[in-house]
C-alpha cells in the first residue's frame, strides 16, 4: 500500500520505547486498476481503485454510485451534452468528464485533492490515447469549493463560464455542502439562465437531505427531481438508501417564491 519511506520509527537511547511516526503517504493507496465502464453505446478505461484509502479525503480514488447514475442519465440524455461546455466539481477518477468529453467541446474537471488531480490527469492522457487524439478541450483543475482564488483562476481560462455544472455523488461531508453551493452560486451567475446545475444525489441520511435542500434555496436556486432516476441499487437496498437525480438551476425569483420538490 504505502512505500516504506512513509513508515518511520524513531529511537532513544535512554527510552526503551520508540516512537512511530506515520508519514501522510502511509495512509494512500496507489494500486489503480485499469478498469473498463460502459454506459449506452460508450466505453470508458479508466485507472481507479477497487476501494477507497484510509484517508478520508481520498474518497474520489474510486467510482462512487452516484458517477453510475450520472453517467446513465446523461448517456442516454446526450442532446443536453452536444456541443455544450462543463465544469465537474469533484471529478475524482473523471469517469463523469470522460463520458461528457465524447460529446462537449469543451470539459473541466476539478478536484481539491492533489492526489486526485493527478489521477485524473492520468486518465485524461489514457484517454486521448485511447482515442488517438489531442484533447485539447479536456483539462483539469485545482478548485476547493467555496475558494474565490481558485474559482477566479479558472474564469480567467474560461471568461464565457459553463452551459453546465455537474456533481455526482459529492455530498458526503456536511461541513462541504455550504462552499459547494457558493462555489456553484458563484459559477451559474456567469451565465445566469442560460446554465444549470446536475447533482447526481445519493441519500445517506436525512439531515444531509435537508441540508442540500436548505443551501440551493439559500442561494436562490430551485430544485427539480428527473422524473424516473430515482432508484434503490442492489448494493444498498438493506441500507435502505435511496440514489437520484436533482436538477438545480439558478432562476430570477426571490427565494421565498421558490419551489422545491421534496427528496423522498
Amino acid at each position: 500500500m504505502a512505500n516504506e519511506e512513509a513508515l518511520q520509527f524513531k529511537g532513544d537511547e535512554d527510552d526503551d520505547e520508540g516512537i512511530i511516526s506515520l508519514d501522510s503517504l502511509f495512509f494512500v493507496d496507489r494500486n489503480y486498476e485499469l478498469t473498463e465502464f460502459t454506459f449506452g453505446s460508450n466505453s470508458l478505461q479508466l485507472l481507479c481503485l477497487r476501494s477507497a484509502s484510509t484517508d478520508y479525503d481520498l474518497t474520489g480514488q474510486l467510482v462512487w454510485p452516484g458517477a453510475v447514475l450520472m453517467n446513465n442519465y446523461l448517456s442516454s440524455h446526450a442532446q443536453i451534452l452536444s456541443d455544450r461546455s462543463v465544469i465537474e466539481l469533484g471529478s475524482g477518477v473523471g469517469i463523469t468528464g470522460m463520458l461528457c468529453s465524447r460529446f462537449c467541446r469543451e470539459v473541466v474537471l476539478t478536484d481539491h485533492n492533489d492526489e486526485v488531480l493527478e489521477i485524473i490527469r492520468k486518465n485524461i492522457d489514457l484517454e486521448a490515447s485511447r482515442r488517438n487524439q489531442s484533447l485539447l478541450g479536456l483539462t483539469a483543475e485545482k478548485l476547493e469549493w467555496g475558494n474565490r482564488e481558485h474559482i477566479e483562476q479558472i474564469l480567467q481560462k474560461h471568461p464565457s463560464g459553463f452551459d453546465l455544472v455537474l456533481g455526482a455523488d459529492i455530498c458526503f461531508q456536511q461541513s462541504s455542502i455550504p462552499h459547494l453551493f457558493v462555489t456553484v452560486q458563484q459559477l451559474l451567475q456567469i451565465k445566469g439562465r442560460g446554465c444549470k446545475f446536475i447533482l447526481a444525489y445519493v441519500s445517506r441520511a436525512k439531515m444531509m437531505d435537508t441540508m442540500v435542500v436548505n443551501e440551493a434555496v439559500q442561494q436562490g436556486m430551485r430544485i427539480n427531481e428527473v422524473e424516473g432516476t430515482r432508484t434503490t441499487p442492489s448494493s444498498l437496498t438493506n441500507l435502505q438508501n435511496y440514489k437520484f437525480m436533482l436538477e438545480v438551476f439558478q432562476f430570477a425569483a426571490s427565494v421565498q417564491e421558490t419551489r422545491v420538490n421534496s427528496f423522498h
